[in-house]
């Protein structure tokens, strides 16, 4: 096992909430400095409403606003975190920004 899914695992409850004290580390994320900018360039070439070609992706799923993101948060956690991620399909973001997507929503989300 990779070392840092072991420590990341060791953050997480057993029902996959993030304990407080994961939440309570570091810099809140917000939409503004960290949502948008992620959903824009990993997501919206499939997920967003103006989007013509979504490549296969449901026409209900879309990531345009925070509250969409809400809306569809534990999908997205499902398929783009962790070690089975498999969206965006063609690879796209760093371990440490599927990390980061992962920590948003769990602990920065409203």
């Amino acid at each position: 096992m990779k070392p840092w899914l072991l420590v990341f695992g060791c953050l997480l409850g057993c029902d996959g909430e993030a304990p407080a004290s994961a939440c309570d580390s570091g810099v809140r994320q917000t939409w503004e400095t960290f949502g948008q900018g992620f959903m824009t360039s990993q997501c919206q070439g499939c997920h967003a409403s103006t989007t013509p070609d979504r490549f296969g992706a449901p026409e209900s799923v879309v990531f345009d606003t925070e509250e969409d993101v809400i809306t569809f948060a534990e999908r997205i956690l499902d398929r783009a975190t962790g070690p089975d991620a498999d969206m965006p399909p063609a690879g796209g973001p760093t371990k440490d920004d599927r990390e980061r997507l992962e920590r948003w929503i769990r602990c920065d989300l409203p």
